[in-house]
């Protein structure tokens, strides 16, 4: 059975992405911020997962709160002095209050699939901005995504516990800026050799830098940058993930 996103991945998300570079990465992030006067404040994470990002950043002086759809990665998250979550909807979720610079990161916005979605993620990062704030984030890039074509994929990840095997197996909708990528998970636990398969459809939306103009013209951004995720390259159709600097107008 298929099931919504992140709800049983997320028992293995950690283990999945161990060798994720997230120390590299809140680097870069606060590279960014550093460069656009944001060196220490409060950040509103949306789609915070279990919080590796928001603990490091934390660790960098910044005061942030996350906020997680998947009940199960806020379960998971681990707080740290500086890093606060909670679950909530982030097309929806309203703090009545401001912060420095929102973020948002590993995709989360491409998987707004419907424009109603995409609008309403841009309109709660302007509410919870100050004038002249930052709303930072990556996502899927579609002259990439076009150029390098989608393919199955399969990843190997284990520890003392449990070794996991994720199919990736994606389907093209080009008429909708989308790509469907269904995960299949064999876990087997070392201890008494069972055996877990589970199924997740994650649906990616991607996006053009003008369609990215347009939803944040209309959300009162203005872009102030776009790069290659990590490196800061000018992004091509070899840039899978773009990273965008928006500040509010």
């Amino acid at each position: 059975m298929t099931i919504p996103a992140f709800n049983a991945y997320s028992r293995y998300y950690d283990l999945l992405y161990r060798d994720k570079n997230y120390e590299g990465e809140v680097v870069y992030i606060c590279n960014i911020l550093c460069r656009h006067g944001i060196a220490r404040g409060d950040l509103l994470e949306l789609g915070s997962g279990t919080g590796k990002h928001g603990c490091l950043l934390a660790a960098q002086g910044y005061a942030v709160h996350g906020i997680e759809r998947s009940a199960e990665m806020v379960a998971l998250a681990v707080t740290a002095p500086g890093f606060s979550c909670q679950q909530g909807d982030i097309c929806t979720v309203r703090m009545g209050r401001t912060f420095d610079a929102v973020l948002s990161l590993f995709h989360v916005m491409s998987y707004q699939t419907t424009n109603a979605s995409v609008q309403a993620v841009f309109a709660r990062a302007s509410e919870h901005l100050k004038s002249g704030g930052l709303f930072v984030f990556d996502f899927w890039y579609t002259p990439a995504v076009y150029t390098q074509r989608s393919s199955t994929r399969v990843k190997r990840m284990a520890d003392a516990q449990v070794e996991v095997t994720r199919i990736a197996e994606p389907k093209v909708y080009p008429n909708e800026n989308r790509v469907d990528v269904k995960y299949t998970i064999y876990a087997k636990e070392t201890a008494s050799g069972a055996v877990q398969t589970l199924t997740e459809l994650h649906q990616m939306r991607h996006f053009s830098l003008p369609e990215i103009d347009l939803f944040a013209a209309s959300a009162g951004f203005t872009r102030v940058g776009a790069e290659e995720f990590m490196t800061s390259g000018a992004p091509s159709t070899d840039t899978w993930g773009v990273f965008v600097i928006l500040q509010k107008t």
